[in-house]
């Protein structure tokens, strides 16, 4: 399934890299530095997701544009921005497409969406697609939370996968061939000695910051529950230098929160109180009573559990002031956020109506298993 001879097969073509900081190796050469040097192959234009290609723009829903690199003089291709798949004119010229972005593991990070839709452009301009695997940061966390619903079909999610699926980017790529059924020539380029049990230090690779709120595999750890907390009124440490680990609101009763009984039912994480004043985003500042999220046992810690126990804890620990926001979030003006993010109503549905988190699981655990089921026949790595 690996293809490992993707030197070769590039000689002499005309290559577009979609990447972005993260984009390097072990030695830190970045993606479109080895291309350009490369000898046998030309580097024709460059592509960048969110956040831009060297992660200048910090927040959510900052566009930027395109124009000319002038360290390499090729084109620089915004894809989030007037687009988020690239056109018949921006691919024009093009033998071939690199695409290497460091994910984070949670279904709604954009960039795997970003590479459906370069999939998708380049199937359709009959573009070979070559994927370079990159360590899936939690995979050794397991799978949780729902599986995507089609009808919560987004920019944040454009599959039927978990919302922390434990795939690699280039078996994400596989499901979205081979289930979704997106059609391109795809090549996988695939890592050696990785195992998905592997923490990212195993890997003794270096950790760039593959978006601005992702300073750390901290963070990582962390980010595919508290990300939840965008489509709240909850801060999620936005403007602060520990975003998604601290959590908090100026509204946010911090004795009741923690004696609640969702967050001392959780186990392998200890909430240290933290308050802090965001220089930007929610409650730009504003003093925000909040908590430090501190792992304890990554054997039993549960990043989408705890956040929702968190959620459920903040509801009865507002003085009515928690709240979903409305849309419009990331491109998508109808559906709520909070569903979008989590996969489907249910989780919000519980948290209001004040149901069963175990419940919830339950459901979540039976999802699971079905795409387990499905992923086993393209999974990559044991």
């Amino acid at each position: 399934k690996l293809d490992r001879k993707i030197p070769d097969r590039l000689a002499g073509r005309n290559i577009g890299v979609v990447c972005h900081a993260a984009s390097i190796t072990s030695d830190f050469r970045h993606a479109a530095s080895v291309i350009a040097g490369s000898g046998n192959c030309r580097l024709g234009a460059l592509f960048g997701p969110q956040h831009g290609i060297f992660g200048e723009t910090q927040d959510n829903m900052i566009e930027w544009e395109g124009g000319t690199d002038t360290w390499y003089n090729v084109p620089l291709h915004s894809l989030y921005g007037r687009n988020r798949k690239p056109t018949p004119q921006m691919l024009k010229g093009l033998d071939a497409l690199v695409i290497d972005l460091q994910d984070t593991g949670a279904r709604l990070y954009t960039y795997i969406w970003t590479m459906h839709l370069c999939m998708e452009a380049a199937g359709e301009a009959g573009i070979p697609v070559w994927i370079c695997d990159r360590p899936n940061p939690v995979s050794f966390l397991g799978m949780e939370g729902p599986v995507l619903k089609p009808p919560f079909f987004t920019f944040v999610g454009m599959a039927a996968i978990p919302m922390m699926h434990s795939m690699t980017i280039g078996e994400i790529a596989l499901w979205i061939r081979d289930i979704e059924g997106v059609r391109c020539d795809l090549h996988i380029v695939g890592m050696d000695g990785w195992k998905r049990e592997m923490p990212y230090a195993a890997t003794r690779l270096p950790w760039v910051l593959p978006s601005p709120n992702m300073p750390t595999t901290d963070t990582a750890l962390v980010y595919p529950g508290m990300v939840l907390a965008e489509a709240t009124n909850l801060s999620e440490g936005r403007g602060t230098t520990r975003p998604f680990e601290l959590f908090g609101a100026p509204w946010l009763i911090p004795g009741g929160f923690l004696n609640d009984t969702s967050i001392k039912e959780l186990k392998g994480v200890h909430f240290r109180r933290h308050n802090f004043i965001p220089v930007f985003h929610k409650f730009s500042g504003l003093t925000c009573t909040g908590f430090q999220i501190h792992i304890t046992d990554l054997k039993q810690f549960r990043p989408v559990e705890t956040a929702v126990a968190i959620f459920d804890a903040a509801i009865r620990n507002s003085d009515g002031n928690f709240s979903f926001l409305d849309p419009p979030y990331e491109y998508e003006e109808t559906l709520m956020p909070f569903d979008i993010l989590s996969g489907d109503s249910g989780i919000r549905e519980m948290l209001i109506n004040g149901g069963s988190l175990k419940e919830e699981k339950e459901r979540w655990r039976a999802e699971q298993q079905e795409f387990a089921a499905r992923f086993s026949d393209i999974r990559l790595y044991d």
